[in-house]
């Protein structure tokens, strides 16, 4: 396993190594009688207790199952009678809190005002998740509805980088980027509007798989922009990452937008992996869209071209994106996002069962309310600017922006450079290193590769790269739509090249 030098006073090696583990290697570890789905989840709860909230106060986690050992115990006793769920059989995931889950823990977004909110079923990723014999441990920390500051919610307070403490965990998924880099789970969940799985793998130095729109359910999910939305893992390798990506794959009536998933996808994405696949590749290099933001960030970007082209990909420099000048600059792009985020969350609130606000208005009445609680930091000018909207989406001047949208970021953008330069894929740099957190100033603004593929719906893969004085940098290959086994081959084999995941350090705020 990986992971020698010990991170935080007490641990063995051998802990060290288990909250470092693959899940092939948790996998393995069960096989071979090492240890139990029942030992894994009490290992995991016992981290969670010591550095959650004690210790270096991660600030990951928002809660814990209590029936996880028993879930746990029964996926033993399946092992024993040799009936296996699937590839995640008795491994321990944490999820995002905008997941619906329909056990006793809360589905809150972060916010107080949902804590009465009572689904009456599972997210459709988290029962096939169960389904494949994982175990859920409990909900993550996220960025709310109120943050100017990334890893911050009323119920959670501020998350931490495990790597610095005084440095931010990138949003909005954040507790569960964390959470793995940690070692507080086997994997996580996220999900990912516009790099809201992409930005916390690359601070926190984990892999961080966006999926094309579609080719996940969103079903059970508190929705956020249901045209840029998607739900993917966070992980510790690319191996993991196609293993959970195959469970969470595929067709689900609750959800229109998969109906374009069907046989688009392979029945294992774990087959996609070849450590040999960027032998021929063609990989493009779009200076203009994904450079110049962060020297740190090019830098690492740049030494990663280098090892890209030592295993033998092609690389097609100052592949430029057509659309980019008018994407930047287009206001509309914003206001299609904002009217669907009026029109869908109101329908959500208003249907959810449970004690909650019922609209958006509600909600914001809600923060005005509990202002101590949920606004003590920053204001809530986003969510008023929303609820001014109409949320109509017959609206003719939402359809033209979201046609404009599509078009730029798709036929004008992505599929343009890739049909021109004939590229497996485009590389580019995640973003720069965590920030301090700052809960005055807020957030500097985001920078990286998120953008043109959250715009377009297409997949993308953050994939530790390096280091700047003991904090990640990731880089991200992105593609066209349904392009997940390409992205995996070649994020696999980089991986295989450049192994750069490292274990935390937990590093006190002010070194360094």
């Amino acid at each position: 396993m990986r992971g020698e030098k010990l991170t935080t006073s007490g641990e063995t090696a051998e802990d060290v190594a288990l909250a470092a583990a693959s899940i092939d290697q948790l996998q393995a570890g069960q096989k071979a009688g090492r240890f139990s789905a029942a030992d894994l989840v009490r290992f995991h709860l016992d981290r969670i207790d010591r550095l959650n909230l004690r210790g270096p106060e991660l600030r990951a986690v928002l809660e814990t199952d209590p029936q996880a050992v028993a879930v746990a115990e029964e996926r033993d006793a399946e092992r024993r009678r040799g009936a296996l769920r699937g590839p995640l059989h008795g491994i321990p995931v944490l999820v995002k809190d905008n997941l619906e889950t329909a056990d006793g823990l809360h589905t809150s977004n972060g916010t107080t005002a949902l804590l009465g909110l009572r689904p009456e079923r599972d997210a459709t990723v988290i029962a096939k998740l169960r389904a494949a014999g994982a175990i859920v441990l409990g909900k993550t920390n996220k960025s709310g509805w109120i943050s100017g500051s990334a890893g911050w919610s009323a119920r959670g307070g501020q998350g931490r980088n495990p790597h610095r403490l005084d440095r931010s965990p990138h949003g909005s998924s954040s507790g569960s980027a964390a959470a793995v880099a940690a070692g507080l789970c086997g994997f996580a969940l996220g999900t990912e509007t516009i790099g809201s799985i992409l930005g916390p793998a690359g601070v926190n130095g984990v892999v961080g798989l966006k999926p094309t729109v579609g080719l996940t359910s969103r079903a059970g999910m508190i929705p956020g922009v249901p045209s840029l939305d998607t739900v993917g893992p966070l992980c510790r390798t690319v191996a993991d990452a196609a293993a959970v990506l195959g469970v969470l794959a595929g067709v689900d009536p609750r959800d229109p937008a998969t109906a374009a998933a069907g046989g688009r996808f392979p029945a294992d994405h774990r087959d996609c992996l070849d450590a040999n696949a960027l032998v021929g590749a063609r990989i493009g290099v779009a200076r203009e869209a994904f450079f110049g933001f962060d020297d740190h960030a090019d830098a690492v970007a740049e030494e990663a071209i280098r090892v890209l082209a030592a295993a033998g990909a092609t690389i097609v420099d100052r592949t430029e994106i057509p659309s980019l000048s008018r994407i930047m600059s287009d206001e509309g792009l914003m206001f299609a996002q904002l009217q669907e985020v009026k029109h869908h969350l109101d329908a959500y609130l208003a249907a959810a069962p449970g004690e909650h606000p019922r609209s958006i208005g509600e909600l914001i009445a809600h923060n005005r309310a509990h202002a101590d609680v949920e606004m003590p930091h920053f204001g809530q000018e986003t969510l008023e600017m929303v609820d001014g909207l109409s949320g109509d989406l017959d609206d003719p001047a939402y359809s033209s922006a979201l046609a404009t949208m599509r078009r730029l970021s798709r036929d004008e953008g992505i599929d343009a450079v890739l049909r021109e330069h004939r590229l497996d894929a485009l590389v580019a740099p995640t973003g720069g290193p965590a920030w301090k957190i700052d809960l005055v100033n807020g957030d500097p603004p985001a920078r990286g590769s998120a953008l043109l593929p959250g715009l377009a719906g297409y997949p993308a893969i953050s994939v530790p790269a390096g280091a700047v004085r003991g904090l990640p940098v990731g880089v991200t290959f992105l593609a066209g739509a349904w392009s997940e086994p390409v992205l995996l081959r070649l994020a696999h084999a980089f991986e295989q090249a450049n192994p750069a995941w490292f274990p935390p350090a937990f590093e006190p705020p002010g070194v360094g």
